[in-house]
């Protein structure tokens, strides 16, 4: 066999064999807080359940919605000054969010006996969702790969951020406002502490949207994150842990679909609410410092696109063109126009989010 297409095929594995690293992680993780809660040991292994029932019904619901979206011509813009090979994409169908969300909100809020901190978690993710949903859909109505404004977007993400920061304020404690940190030490912010979690849900919700750009690479990404989030919280926040469980399980179901070379793409519908729902359980748990280091590849796709556009100001010419520091941003296209495989790039987007999960897990 071909070198190159047995290690084409060896990666298209990574999918199936994160979900079982992810199911076995998320085993380990209960095991710990059982230990750590002095509860007797095997009790939350059940945990793990959720992960696997929502990654077997969001790939099975697949099977059915994807066809749909495509009978309902709701195929994806690509956009022309993007990379040339993505252009054979062009009419894949997306908002793919729409049947792997529901799958994950509506098996954490009945496994979880609709948990307060649950049903708000699941409130902003839906909603973020649903900017996502407004976004894609004016998308392939206008046949246009510029949905609704970015001003109106963000003042929806603004908007929903704030309710769940009034709900926040109104329910948990006090110290809610000082930022754990590493070695036992801590961050107290006060009021500035409000204005740091709106940006959290913004920015986060922004920077997983920023990295769905290659097949799997936003899925598998966001369900490592969860993962690691999940265990991080376990101790603690049982009822969050099973929200993380069932999105990342979802994540696991949808990849299943759009591993490439992918049958449906997430969309702003899923991306979107991926985010905000990494943040919102970073919020409610005091483990913003933890969803950095969780996020860390969303942040460098975030921060390569804020240096591509400012190195290009500053460079401007008389003639109005300036200099680009990257091939193309975000980071992973410059990869891509460098010659690396879409595969290699999720493959290796795969391994550095675990080794962060395990980063954030070591030093918490």
């Amino acid at each position: 066999m071909d070198a190159k297409l047995f290690s084409s095929r060896s990666i298209q594995l990574s999918g199936t064999l994160l979900l079982i690293l992810l199911s076995l992680g998320l085993s380990a993780a209960a095991f710990v807080a059982d230990m750590a809660a002095g509860r007797p040991l095997g009790q939350e292994l059940s945990l793990t359940l959720p992960l696997w029932v929502c990654a077997l019904a969001t790939t099975g619901l697949g099977f059915w919605v994807v066809p749909l979206l495509r009978s309902l011509k709701a195929g994806q813009i690509i956009r022309e000054d993007g990379p040339q090979t993505h252009l054979k994409k062009t009419g894949t169908p997306t908002m793919g969010g729409v049947f792997f969300l529901p799958v994950a909100v509506g098996v954490a809020l009945v496994w979880s006996g609709f948990s307060p901190s649950v049903v708000a978690v699941s409130a902003l993710t839906l909603g973020y969702g649903a900017i996502g949903l407004l976004d894609d859909w004016q998308i392939i109505r206008r046949k246009s790969n510029k949905g609704i404004s970015p001003r109106l977007k963000l003042m929806l993400q603004i908007g929903f951020g704030a309710l769940f920061c009034l709900w926040l304020m109104a329910t948990q404690p006090i110290n809610i406002t000082t930022i754990a940190l590493p070695l036992g030490l801590s961050l107290p912010l006060g009021a500035l502490f409000w204005l740091l979690a709106g940006f959290a849900l913004v920015a986060e919700s922004n920077a997983v949207n920023l990295t769905d750009g290659l097949d799997g690479l936003a899925g598998g990404t966001a369900a490592i994150a969860l993962l690691g989030l999940g265990a991080l919280i376990a101790p603690t926040h049982p009822d969050l842990m099973l929200f993380c469980a069932c999105l990342s399980g979802s994540c696991l179901g949808f990849l299943s679909h759009n591993r490439n070379p992918a049958r449906v793409f997430m969309g702003d519908t899923g991306s979107l609410a991926l985010g905000g729902a990494i943040a919102a359980v970073g919020l409610l748990t005091n483990t913003l410092f933890a969803v950095l280091l969780l996020s860390g590849l969303f942040l460098v796709e975030t921060l390569s696109v804020i240096a591509q556009v400012s190195y290009y100001k500053a460079t401007k010419g008389p003639d109005g063109i300036g200099k680009r520091l990257f091939k193309m941003s975000p980071f992973h296209n410059h990869l891509e126009l460098s010659g690396w495989a879409e595969t290699r790039i999720v493959a290796v987007f795969y391994t550095i989010g675990g080794l962060l999960a395990l980063l954030a897990l070591a030093i918490q």
